[in-house]
């Protein structure tokens, strides 16, 4: 059998084949087959070298184009999550890094503005909408003040609540005492010295500086930490040489942050035991908390 049929009917292309090797392929039809088939064997293989050579030069397998689609799609999220993340899930986040009770309510949905959100409103729900708008925590009745066997000099100042106080209420109280020992120790309450008391002034009254340097100093001599057992707190005072005028000022100020945010039933001066008060039990699984002054 002879070769190619389509290389009898027409000469091949002289690209193909050289012009001596057209006569012997006319010449010799039994040639055509192995001069034409050579040729394109040739031709395949160096077509299938290319595209070797191309799959290998551009260095990417299906794993690793995979995983460039992966990085991919990561980088598209993170720049959606960058320029259109909402003002107030950031405002959230930055306020968290200073508030431990924002921070429990969130938990781990930070980053998540979705389940932020939903994470809030559930707090909004469990808390309740007249804690949130209430705009005072205290109690509208006054608190009942007494003395029992009051000394200025060494004496257990008593406090008792509505309900055991929070972390809030012991650090908010604790700070009122503070703030009164440390006016005392500055000499604030000295009675001596209440020159402008009784002054108007529509006349511009004058202040002796030199009168107010010359009296008797008054000074807070000491005071001990503010503890508390359940609803019932106490503080040991030595008022030294301040006057009475210190008890005045603080009940002034426990009147007014019982009805603004704390309530107190009542105040205690001097005596031992008040309550159900046990001395020793300083564990906050019994119900201790205490305020460093």
């Amino acid at each position: 059998m002879y070769g190619c049929c389509c290389c009898l009917k027409s000469p091949p292309s002289s690209s193909l084949f050289p012009l001596k090797l057209q006569e012997r392929i006319f010449k010799s039809p039994n040639l055509v087959v192995c001069a034409h088939k050579s040729r394109v064997d040739k031709l395949v293989n160096i077509d299938q070298s290319v595209s070797d050579d191309s799959a290998k030069g551009s260095g990417t397998t299906a794993r690793g184009r995979r995983l460039l689609r992966v990085r991919e799609e990561k980088r598209k999220r993170e720049h959606e999550r960058l320029h259109t993340y909402p003002q107030w899930a950031k405002v959230l986040e930055d306020a968290c890094k200073h508030d431990s009770e924002l921070r429990a309510v969130l938990g781990d949905s930070v980053g998540n503005p979705d389940l932020m959100r939903q994470r809030v409103e559930q707090r909004f729900r469990q808390k309740g909408r007249t804690d949130f708008y209430k705009s005072k925590s205290g109690s509208v009745v006054t608190f009942k003040v007494s003395f029992r066997d009051f000394n200025p000099l060494d004496s257990y100042i008593w406090i008792e609540l509505y309900g055991s106080p929070s972390d809030r209420d012991v650090d908010l109280i604790g700070s009122v005492i503070q703030s009164w020992y440390v006016m005392g120790r500055l000499g604030a309450f000295n009675s001596s010295n209440l020159q402008l008391a009784s002054s108007s002034m529509e006349y511009d009254p004058l202040y002796d500086a030199d009168r107010g340097f010359q009296v008797m100093p008054s000074s807070f001599h000491d005071i001990g930490d503010v503890e508390f057992q359940d609803n019932w707190g106490r503080f040991w005072v030595d008022l030294g040489t301040t006057d009475f005028l210190a008890i005045d000022v603080l009940l002034n100020c426990l009147t007014v942050l019982s009805s603004e945010y704390v309530g107190i039933q009542q105040v205690v001066f001097g005596g031992h035991k008040i309550g159900d008060w046990e001395e020793g039990m300083t564990s906050q699984e019994d119900g201790y908390k205490y305020f460093k002054i």
